[in-house]
Parts: C-alpha cells; sequence; structure tokens
C-alpha cells in the first residue's frame, strides 16, 4: 500500500514531518507551501530525520524519495496517490486548500487532512469526491511518532477509512480508528486535560514548568509509554482489577482536585510567567538542539520497547512490524552487481555523530554493527525477507573477527564490500571491507571483518538447510567470488608474541 508519489499540502512542523517521513520511506513528494522560508526549514527538518531514522532500526531504509516543491495545491495533487493537508487550523483555509486539489486530483486519490481537532465532516464540505476523504492526525514529529487518528466523515466510505489506515501503517505508523466524529478526536482530549491542569499550577504558583514536566517524566510518563492509563489502573486495582480500583479510588472524582472544565485567563501577569520558566527550561539550547534530544530520547524509548517482549510490546511492536516490513521490501541489487573476481557493494552509510567515543573517531564496537548491518543487507539479497523469517527460518552468527585498520569519524560516508569465502547448505562464511569514502581520492579501508553465520530452524532452535532458492542466489554469488584474491585479514587471529 506505499504510495510512489504523494502530494503535501503545507510545509509547516507537522507537513515537514509528513514529508520527511514519506521520502525516508521512498516516495516522491510534490510539496505546496507559500512560506519562502519552506525549502531552509524543510531541509533542517529532513536532516534531524535522516539522524533519527538512521538510529532506529537495523533494517535497511530503501532510496530516498525526491522532494519537489510546487507552487499551488493543485499541482501538489496532479499525478499523486495520496494527498496530506497539514495547513494552521482554520477550516475555512483548509476547506479552500481541500477544494482546490481535489478539483485536479483523480477521483482514485485518497486524501488525509492532519487536523488535530477539527471535524472531517466540515473540511470535506466543498470537496471533489468528499467520499475520499479521511482525518490523518498524526503527532510530533511526525518521522517518528508511529500514532496517527483515523476519522472519516459523514461523507467518508468505509472502503476509504481501511486503505487510509494501511497507506500509514505502510509507513511504520499506528493507525487509531476513532469511533465517531469528536472535537479533538482522543489523544487531544486526553493531553487538553493535563494541559489545563499544569496552566493552573503554574497560574497558582503551585509548580513551575519544570516542576509539572518532572512530575510526569519521572513518574506516569513512563508506564504511560508503555501501557497507557487503562490498563496501569487495572493492575492499581490488584488481583481483583478494574473493578477493585474504581470501588478503591472512584469516590476520589467527586472532590475538587481538577479544574477540568475550567480554563485560567491567559493574562499577561500569566503568560510572562510561563515563558520565563520555559526559557529557563530550555537553559539556552535552541530549537533544533531540543528537537535532537526528543528524537534521541524517542528512538531509545521505542527500541526498548522492541526487545522487551518477543515482537516488542506497545510502540515497540510497531516498530518491529516496521522493521520486519522494511527488511521485505529492501531494494533488491541487481544482478549485474554480481561481477566475477569482484566484492558486492551493496551497503553504505553515513556513521552518525553518536557512533564517536571519547577518542574522537568511531567507536571499536560500531565497525561491527557496520559489518552486521551489511550482512542483513546481503541476507535480504539472497532472499532473508519478511515471508522468510515468518516460516521460521534465519540465519544466526556464531563467530566474528573484526581486524582495526584505520579511523573514520562521525559525518563520514562509508560503504562495506562484501566477499563470500565459502558456504554449504547450512553455514555461510562472509568476508566484509569496511571503506571511508575521500572525495577526490580513492577510499580508505578502516577495518575488516569475518562473519560464520549458521541457517536455523529459529523453533527447533537448531542449524537446518536453508531453502533450495536461498542457495542457488548464494551459489552464484560463491562462484563469482572464488577468484578473488584472499584479502590479508581472512582467516586471521589474535596470535600470542610471547
Amino acid at each position: 500500500m506505499l504510495p510512489k508519489t504523494v502530494g503535501l499540502l503545507g510545509g509547516g512542523v507537522i507537513g515537514g514531518g509528513w514529508a520527511a517521513r514519506f521520502l525516508l520511506n521512498g516516495c516522491d513528494v510534490k510539496l505546496f507551501d507559500p512560506d519562502p522560508e519552506a525549502p531552509r526549514k524543510m531541509g533542517e527538518i529532513l536532516a534531524n530525520a535522516r539522524r533519527a531514522c538512521s538510529k532506529l532500526t537495523m533494517a535497511p531504509l530503501p532510496p530516498e524519495g525526491t522532494l519537489t516543491f510546487v507552487a499551488t495545491p493543485e499541482e501538489a495533487a496532479t499525478g499523486v496517490e495520496f494527498v496530506q493537508e497539514s495547513a494552521p487550523e482554520r477550516t475555512e483555509l483548509k476547506q479552500a486548500l481541500l477544494a482546490a486539489a481535489s478539483r485536479a486530483a483523480g477521483p482514485e486519490v485518497i486524501f488525509g487532512s492532519s487536523t488535530s481537532g477539527l471535524l472531517p465532516s466540515d473540511l470535506q464540505r466543498d470537496m471533489t469526491h468528499p467520499e475520499r476523504f479521511v482525518v490523518g492526525h498524526p503527532f510530533n514529529p511526525v518521522y517518528l511518532m508511529p500514532l496517527v487518528e483515523v476519522c472519516g466523515g459523514a461523507q467518508t466510505s468505509e472502503e476509504i477509512c481501511v486503505r487510509a489506515a494501511a497507506i500509514y501503517e505502510s509507513l511504520g505508523m499506528h493507525p487509531l480508528r476513532v469511533r465517531k466524529e469528536i472535537d479533538g478526536f482522543i489523544a487531544d482530549r486526553m493531553m487538553e486535560a493535563l494541559w489545563r491542569e499544569a496552566l493552573w499550577m503554574v497560574n497558582d504558583g503551585v509548580a513551575t514548568a519544570q516542576e509539572i514536566d518532572d512530575a510526569i517524566r519521572f513518574g506516569p510518563g513512563i508506564r504511560w509509554s508503555f501501557m497507557g492509563t487503562m490498563l496501569i489502573y487495572r493492575i492499581a486495582g490488584g488481583e481483583a482489577g478494574m473493578r477493585h480500583f474504581m470501588a478503591q479510588f472512584g469516590p476520589s472524582l467527586q472532590w475538587p482536585w481538577t479544574k477540568l472544565m475550567d480554563v485560567p485567563e491567559l493574562t499577561d501577569e500569566l503568560l510572562d510567567n510561563l515563558c520565563a520558566q520555559s526559557d529557563d527550561q530550555a537553559a539556552g539550547a535552541s530549537i533544533r538542539e531540543l528537537e535532537a534530544l526528543r528524537d534521541d530520547c524517542l528512538v531509545s524509548v521505542m527500541q526498548s520497547l522492541r526487545i522487551a517482549t518477543p515482537g516488542g510490546y506497545g510502540a515497540g511492536k510497531t516498530l518491529d512490524n516496521y522493521e520486519r516490513a522494511l527488511f521485505g521490501r529492501a531494494a533488491q541489487p541487481p544482478a549485474a552487481m554480481v561481477v566475477n573476481g569482484e566484492p558486492m557493494r551493496i551497503y553504505e552509510r553515513t556513521v552518525p555523530t553518536d557512533w564517536v567515543d571519547y577518542n574522537g573517531h568511531v567507536n571499536d564496537s560500531r565497525y561491527l554493527q557496520l559489518a552486521s548491518e551489511a550482512s542483513d543487507r546481503f541476507l535480504n539479497y539472497i532472499g532473508l525477507d519478511e515471508a522468510y523469517l515468518a516460516s521460521g527460518r534465519s540465519w544466526y552468527t556464531v563467530e566474528t573477527h573484526v581486524n582495526y585498520i584505520d579511523q573514520a569519524h562521525g559525518g563520514d560516508r562509508v560503504h562495506v564490500d562484501t566477499i563470500i569465502l565459502s558456504h554449504d547448505q547450512k553455514r555461510l562464511r562472509m568476508f566484509f571491507q569496511m571503506y571511508r569514502e575521500v572525495e577526490g581520492a580513492e577510499p580508505v579501508l578502516v577495518a575488516t571483518s569475518e562473519f560464520m553465520l549458521l541457517h536455523v530452524d529459529t523453533k527447533a532452535a537448531k542449524a537446518t538447510p536453508m531453502a533450495p532458492e536461498m542457495l542457488a542466489v548464494l551459489s552464484t554469488v560463491g562462484r563469482a567470488h572464488r577468484t578473488i584474491d584472499g584479502p590479508p585479514q581472512v582467516g586471521r587471529a589474535i596470535g600470542d608474541p610471547r
């Protein structure tokens, strides 16, 4: 369901995040935004997204799509398969954009809106073929946060809701169907209640902005990241579950603890106080620095949830499904890449800055990771995809050896050459040469690594012959590599100088 080309109406914080998510999934993007600064802002958002997504998953991302800025909403909606609108939250503006774009788009093109609270029935009012419109409400940063609330309007067909959800899911997101049209949908209504309480506590001098955030990030926010609210309360009820919890704590809901339906007056004094406290929290960090910190933390949380249980839990399950899909649809190198006497060059990347250690160059462990990522790409090439893994078969690495030859640094462009040393029905011996690319000069060999892998039945936990079609592809590469002169590091081990 991944669209080849999409049109975007609006390139601000949310629209730019959508552009990054689509581009990094290999989709071409046509972006309309009248802001003359849109290209600069989009470049900065995309740079952050590349940095974060390269750390999020071990699966190879597809070749990045192309970004084209267009002058009108009609151009953005022409020749595309999907349109996402992310204009400012003004009903009339969104209605006009959607009406203009829908007149230019083919009747099969699905339209989504990023609105955080406007009703879809109102937004689709003036559209051509309004039945193909849904709200697809994402969360910032769109290129990392998996949740997207999907809500149809009075004229929206059920088929379109299903198709839109499938498109969002193909991007690595978790589409949540909203059963009924409601102002603010689900998540924003929950956040709005928390935001009102926060404003009252600042207004009344009960807590500062920092203290309010600390109360969440060191307390319930940690639990919310994997269980939300309702399941946490069920657990709090002990063996008797939710009924016991409500019997014990339900009466307190009548106490005057909260001011959920009341908002403090946004006086100059309150706004000045709130902004000053927010400035203190930021401690001089720029918005881009804060975004990078946010992204790093989100990546860590989602990766932790991914390994919390087999197959992941919560947002980790979404990440696990997305990673498996990436492996399954990774671009297959053309057969012409298998050349007699030459290694296969099917993996390259930019070195993330967080790979650098206290010595100022890439940490030792990262060269092994780089070789491991190249190994995954090669295994994908010979047929290790999502369906193969689902059948209970995979490859396990049983032995490695790394030679450190030169240095790489954060931001360096590196590539990995792969050589098949030997194989049989169950075993695969591979050799990787890792190079730092140098503009205008020959690449520099920075490390090599030798891997021994076993093909396994993951359910029986034992070695087993690989599928015949996988063996056929592997044998083709193996024959082509027989004439390669063995690099001096092959078969090396740490010697004893005594």
